[in-house]
């Protein structure tokens, strides 16, 4: 019995660990210098790059979609 509780705990903690390694989260952020957009996969924490609008996504493609239409990233 004892065996089924540590292979449960185990087992359990390695399927949140998965999890949580997934869901990542891509953001668009602008230098604040070149004005330029980029996505990233981690939420600055310089002062010289911001996310753009709501710029968090799920994905790298719907980030990258997301980008195509701001404004503030297709201005020249």
């Amino acid at each position: 019995m004892r065996r089924f509780l540590i292979v449960g705990a185990v087992s359990a903690f390695a399927i949140t660990s998965v999890f949580a390694q997934t869901a990542t989260e891509f953001y668009v952020v602008r230098d604040a210098s070149t004005k330029k957009c980029t996505v990233v996969d981690t939420k600055p924490t310089t002062t010289t790059t911001t996310v753009v609008d709501n710029g968090t996504f799920k994905t790298k493609t719907e980030a990258e979609t997301g980008m195509k239409s701001m404004k503030v990233c297709t201005e020249k």
